[in-house]
């Protein structure tokens, strides 16, 4: 049996550590399958040497992240975890280091939470296009609003414009009640409620009636030429190829657009071409274009997503 020992400076990270009822240090022996217990300001793991050490990297690396003001959740246990697992425990400083993206309308700091997300951020401030592909809960619509709404108020531009294609997800709504605004709005409402948590749902309003913040679906943007904006295309995956086209050359002057949307999701009818793909193959050698992938691993949401990711791809493998 092979035991190590990790030595915790303040009584604060003991307790947030172990969690209630100890149900994170509880996780960590699952994922570990070792045995840990603390005595004062020491935590013992015992098991299998490669176990054992894994663990007490995971444990340093989520005493690091309390270090720099985060809180330990599952989804920081797993990923914390999954690093270690592969050998990139070094890689996770990158990820608590970075900084801020803007403060929600409660206060929340917004911050990319993997690597993943980090080089999502960092291509999208880099580059004039980004195409972000990852499948569902790894932020890409959460962090792509994010940074337009910082870059609006940084007056870096004037006006922020998100889209979507208006496609059921295989399922016929039939003739929604109401006014056209009406009628497109059960398509935007994930735009919605990224706006609102950013910005506050009063201030949306006021921004949405000046003009300053347009949600619409894709058909509205043909046409038009986008100049000062910082656009955002989400659900890129159910585009047809000239619909993204059309989109791309949308862009104006002192413009930035995100494009982004989930390969796997695709809820075109059966023959129609996904211009999400085509684009990733036909733009990936262009300069100041970026395409960044986000993975499994970058899943922020309930755990449980992450798990459903994994079986659907091994799914997908055998076939």
């Amino acid at each position: 049996m092979f035991e190590q020992t990790v030595e915790i400076e303040r009584i604060d990270y003991m307790t947030e550590l172990f969690g209630n009822f100890d149900e994170n240090i509880k996780q960590i022996e699952k994922k570990h399958n070792v045995s840990i217990t603390s005595h004062s300001n020491c935590i013992k793991i015992k098991g299998e040497e490669t176990a054992v050490l894994n663990a007490k990297r995971t444990i340093e690396g989520l005493i690091s992240m309390l270090g720099k003001g985060e809180h330990i959740t599952d989804q920081n246990i797993n990923y914390v975890s999954s690093l270690v697992q592969d050998g990139e425990a070094d890689k996770l400083m990158e990820v608590v280091g970075s900084d801020c993206i803007c403060i929600t309308a409660k206060g929340k700091p917004v911050k990319p939470k993997t690597l993943g997300q980090k080089n999502y951020v960092e291509a999208i401030k880099n580059n004039t296009i980004t195409i972000g592909v990852g499948p569902a809960g790894t932020g890409k619509t959460y962090l792509a609003v994010a940074l337009a709404v910082n870059a609006f108020k940084a007056k870096q531009v004037s006006r922020i414009i998100l889209t979507r294609p208006a496609v059921e997800a295989g399922e016929r709504l039939g003739f929604l009640p109401g006014d056209l605004q009406q009628k497109i709005d059960p398509y935007l409402r994930p735009l919605y409620d990224a706006l609102f948590d950013m910005l506050g749902a009063e201030n949306f309003q006021k921004c949405q009636e000046r003009g300053d913040i347009e949600v619409a679906p894709l058909a509205y943007m043909r046409g038009r030429t986008l100049d000062d904006s910082f656009i955002i295309l989400d659900e890129a995956q159910n585009t047809t190829c000239e619909q993204m086209k059309m989109f791309l050359t949308r862009l104006g002057f002192n413009s930035k657009a995100v494009v982004t949307g989930d390969i796997t999701q695709i809820d075109l009818p059966d023959g129609k071409k996904s211009g999400l793909k085509d684009a990733v193959r036909i733009l990936k050698n262009i300069d100041d274009i970026a395409i960044s992938r986000l993975t499994g691993k970058d899943v922020v949401r309930h755990k449980l997503v992450q798990e459903i990711i994994k079986a659907y791809e091994r799914s997908a493998e055998k076939k």
